[in-house]
């Protein structure tokens, strides 16, 4: 694989950025990727391990060795080929995974990973310039009708598989356009919203229907549940669904936010980061909004130190922030991981993401006290945080005496991870859910994905969780073939 003595000689190559200056200026991607030439060379880094751990480390299992040695002999056509056989979109994964696939490399025991991400960046992008990615119609149809209810990675995976093995599949999304938390909860600085439109042409042209602004069951009028982004003017039943169609599943979001309930949650200014990431998201598309919650000119506190804490930064810094602090419950971690201990697995170590690159004060081991209300023309309205220090004791959380503080905040943006799907959506179909609000159903080969109600079905973040957009993918392939063989017997369709 690649050159055998390729990762003695040849440094990893990470891809660049363009200057801070100049990206906060707009939305546009500002990510620089490596060109042909360096793709080879980084590919040329991959060494003939024998086990390849990025295979597995992979949720998709990507054939990560074999596009990498054709990436290297400059066979790019075939490459895509081979990237596409477990990976529906390699231009959502390559822009926005966080890369396990490095981190189980063979090279990352005691080096520097293969360049896997960057590589598959650079296929995909590559493919597309040159035409390589067309629509694959199915050669006979089954005269079977699938609904999927969700346009996010896992559903669209889901859907593209089905529509190629030969059903009539109609994607239903609340939302006035197409691509569930892709479209609505990663900034376009991070991934442009084009890639998924080419894809969504790519499928209508391989007979999937795309049906927006419709919402399945209903919404709940109060908690952080009602919070959740929706459009739809139209609403239809589950039953209406489970009796048009042979099968439905469902792969909505894990969309209900994590709240803080401590007082002056109620105050005007506190608000969940999605919220506000999804308003940006649709101006950048042309959308007119009335009320858009701004940065501009505010002291911003983000609580949560995660990758959506991390967009908000990002978001804020270009509207104008005066100021972004973000806070972080846990204790900072090292810079570097212990990879003895660690690998092949995902390690625990400090990330800083190129949002806190364009200016960002990090506080770890901090806990939110209270919000503390204005007075006068502020009254009403949050203007500061009573926070606290905290270490972890046995498990518990301990707050360290005289280490209490204001901080300053005209905007605060709650990130804390989500808690589940929209329990209503479940509840219409009387699908039973786990301990955590997510739709009861395992992942084995034989019933997989079935929840307890007769054909319907559930993967990705209703399933399984808030989880990355390439497990989303891989539960969206596998829970397709789930309801193919469900529908037909047998399946052809990879796993």
């Amino acid at each position: 694989m690649g050159k055998i003595t390729g990762f003695m000689e040849f440094e990893r190559l990470e891809e660049g950025y363009k200057p801070v200056a100049e990206r906060l200026k707009h939305y546009k991607e500002f990510v620089i990727g490596l060109d042909n030439a360096q793709s080879k060379l980084q590919a040329a880094r991959c060494m003939d391990c024998g086990t390849p751990f990025c295979n597995s480390g992979c949720p998709v299992n990507n054939i990560i060795p074999d596009f990498n040695d054709l990436v290297y002999r400059g066979d790019w056509r075939h490459a895509i080929t081979m990237l596409h056989q477990t990976n529906n979109f390699p231009e959502f994964t390559g822009r926005v995974c966080p890369a396990p696939c490095e981190a189980a490399c063979t090279l990352n025991v005691n080096g520097d990973a293969v360049g896997i991400k960057s590589i598959e960046h650079a296929i995909i992008d590559r493919a597309w310039a040159e035409g390589w990615v067309q629509p694959q119609p199915a050669t006979a149809t089954t005269g079977k009708k699938v609904a999927v209810v969700g346009s996010g990675p896992a559903g669209l995976a889901a859907a593209q598989q089905l529509v190629r093995a030969g059903h009539a599949v109609t994607v239903f999304e609340k939302n006035s356009r197409i691509g569930g938390l892709l479209r609505y909860g990663i900034p376009d600085f991070k991934m442009e919203k084009t890639h998924i439109d080419r894809r969504i042409a790519q499928m209508q042209a391989e007979g999937v229907v795309f049906r927006t602004g419709v919402l399945v069951g209903a919404m709940p009028a109060e908690g952080p549940g009602s919070k959740v982004t929706n459009d739809a003017a139209q609403t239809i039943s589950a039953e209406q669904l489970k009796t048009e169609f042979d099968a439905v599943l469902l792969t909505g979001g894990s969309e209900v936010s994590r709240d803080l309930p401590v007082p002056g949650r109620d105050l005007d200014g506190v608000h969940f980061a999605m919220e506000f990431l999804p308003q940006q998201n649709k101006v950048v598309a042309g959308d007119k909004l009335k009320g858009q919650i701004m940065a501009t000119g505010k002291h911003v506190v983000v609580i949560g130190g995660g990758d959506t804490g991390s967009d908000c930064v990002g978001t804020s810094n270009r509207h104008g922030a005066a100021s972004v602090t973000q806070f972080e419950l846990m204790p900072m971690p090292p810079e570097h991981e212990d990879k003895p201990l660690t690998w092949p697995y995902w390690p625990t170590k400090l990330r800083t993401s190129s949002s806190h690159e364009e200016g960002c004060q990090r506080e770890f081991a901090i806990a939110t006290k209270a919000f503390v209300a204005g007075t006068g023309k502020d009254k009403g309205r949050v203007v500061a945080l009573k926070t606290v220090h905290v270490q972890w004791q046995g498990g518990k959380m301990v707050e360290l005496p005289g280490t209490e503080k204001e901080v300053k905040a005209d905007l605060v943006l709650l990130a804390m991870g989500f808690t589940a799907p929209v329990a209503s959506v479940l509840d219409a179909f009387g699908v039973e859910r786990d301990a955590r609000g997510n739709a009861k159903a395992h992942t084995e080969a034989q019933g997989g994905y079935r929840t307890n109600v007769d054909k319907v079905f559930a993967a990705g973040d209703m399933r399984r969780g808030q989880s990355l957009v390439v497990w989303a993918i891989r539960e969206g392939r596998q829970a397709a073939r789930a309801v193919d063989e469900a529908l037909m017997g047998s399946s052809t369709l990879p796993r």
